[in-house]
């Protein structure tokens, strides 16, 4: 099948990592049906997509059944990949939409599960990691089952995550569903909504306005910043590489579950290096403050990618500096036309 042939169907593609997904598959040639309620997606994302003649806007949330046939008049007759990437992202996203967080990880996967089984389609999960919850381990690989709290406030999302996965593996071991479960860790870069309330959209704008950095805890908390170019080569490699088809798996895992594949940068900082260096880069004169520590905010944060690495043949080529500066330059740009 060559990629002229190839459609893609991406749930969420209007949102910050979905939009570059969508990027990504026009320019090797597939059609993209991009679905998205627009929530936490901005149309702003995928407005230079909107003339493409290969790429479909269906605003639709899909938590609610998507009838392909109807909604496109006829107009697909198969779809090759679903990527689900729906979901609010953020914790004051999913803290602001607790409820349909939860639908979207569950009744939303459910629905987009369905399509993938209708048509054959390959399914990619965007799972996170926030499956691992406050990890007792670090790195954390794959096989880490994780310490998640069900009722704490991260719950809504950690567990929307953790049950898409189980849902995709049901349908996996049920209807023989090729699916494939990517766990993105801290992806960041331009598109990202400047009032999301992730650690660099938020120290950017407070840099660039001259406001006092929050860090909360005493900034020792360490994440692995994965820039989304990395992360959107890694999800097309995953999506793609016919040796991860279910009868070619036993020459890389004998596991007779779903490939489940961490994707992030390795390199892990602390929260505190990282406020720092955003305010260094920016040359901002802004104070860093301290708050308290929310509940569950995990303490360790480091993706081991040597399944990745195997399977895919990918490591992530973009560092932290240039990663960081193209993000500042996206917001210094957006503050000034907003």
């Amino acid at each position: 099948m060559s990629n002229a042939q190839i459609t893609s169907l991406v749930t969420g593609g209007a949102g910050f990592v979905g939009s570059y997904i969508c990027e990504h598959l026009l320019s090797v040639g597939q059609k993209v049906i991009c679905i998205d309620n627009l929530v936490t997606g901005s149309k702003s994302n995928i407005s230079y997509l909107i003339d493409h003649p290969d790429f479909i806007f269906v605003s639709h949330d899909i938590i609610q059944p998507a009838y392909l046939d109807e909604i496109l008049k006829g107009t697909i007759q198969e779809v090759d990949f679903v990527y689900h990437f729906a979901s609010p992202a953020s914790p004051k996203d999913y803290s602001n939409h607790p409820i349909h967080t939860l639908k979207v990880g569950s009744m939303g996967t459910l629905n987009a599960l369905g399509i993938a089984k209708r048509y054959q389609a390959t399914f990619i999960l965007a799972s996170s990691s926030e499956v691992y919850g406050d990890p007792e381990v670090n790195p954390q690989n794959e096989n880490y089952l994780g310490r998640v709290s069900t009722t704490g406030p991260r719950s809504v999302y950690d567990e929307a995550k953790r049950f898409g996965e189980a849902l995709a593996s049901a349908y996996y071991h049920a209807h023989g569903v090729d699916i494939r479960i990517a766990r993105l860790f801290n992806t960041y870069g331009p598109r990202m909504r400047i009032d999301d309330g992730r650690a660099v959209p938020n120290f950017m704008f407070q840099a660039l306005k001259g406001n006092d950095i929050t860090v909360y805890g005493d900034g020792s908390q360490t994440r692995s910043l994965c820039y989304v170019d990395d992360t959107v080569e890694a999800i097309y490699r995953l999506a793609s590489y016919s040796n991860l088809l279910p009868a070619n798996r036993s020459r890389f895992e004998n596991n007779p579950d779903p490939i489940v594949v961490n994707i992030g940068n390795p390199v892990e900082m602390t929260v505190l290096d990282i406020a720092k260096s955003i305010k260094d880069i920016s040359e901002s004169k802004s104070e860093i403050v301290f708050k308290p520590l929310p509940i569950h905010d995990p303490k360790v944060r480091r993706p081991d990618i040597g399944l990745a690495n195997r399977l895919l043949e990918w490591n992530p080529v973009v560092d932290y500096m240039t990663g960081i500066q193209h993000t500042l330059k996206y917001f210094k740009t957006y503050l000034k036309e907003n």
